[in-house]
């Protein structure tokens, strides 16, 4: 069975942090990459049993996926959450109903000023020993397998 660690990169982002952490049931390491002012995230992060790591000046965001303890990386931001059918769906992945890929897409439905809208699926699960990027998410990849739930984005904490 793949194991999963999530990574999220904050800058202080404790207000919106702990929402996210909750619906992260199906992965197998949280790794908070850091780069706020204060210590406010990694208060969350404790209480939530989430592992954080300083920000590094001058290292890319995706060289930070080699910190993480499993291949599968799901690469999340500090504004988002998972929908109740995706934490299923990554349920399922890991208990063998997965495609053979090495990236996966998650729908986006996101919240503004009240109003969700559905926004273009983006690579999020992907298999750090297949694909590198550099930035904090992945690059989109054309074809790729979208997993059925949504992940949610705030604009609000």
């Amino acid at each position: 069975m793949p194991k999963i660690s999530a990574i999220i990169h904050t800058r202080n982002d404790a207000p919106r942090l702990g929402r996210l952490l909750e619906t992260l049931r199906p992965c197998d390491q949280v790794l908070i990459i850091d780069d706020s002012d204060d210590e406010s995230v990694e208060k969350v992060a404790h209480e939530h049993g989430a592992a954080v790591r300083k920000c590094i000046p001058g290292v890319t965001p995706g060289a930070y996926s080699m910190d993480a303890v499993h291949e599968w990386i799901l690469c999340l931001l500090p504004n988002e959450s998972l929908s109740e059918g995706l934490e299923a769906s990554l349920f399922s992945w890991k208990e063998g109903d997965r495609k053979r890929e090495d990236v996966f897409s998650m729908a986006i439905r996101e919240e503004r000023e009240g109003q969700w809208s559905e926004l273009p699926s983006e690579v999020r699960l992907i298999n750090r020993c297949c694909v590198n990027w550099t930035g904090k998410l992945p690059p989109n990849l054309e074809g790729s397998f979208v997993l059925p739930g949504h992940l949610l984005r705030f604009d609000q904490p």
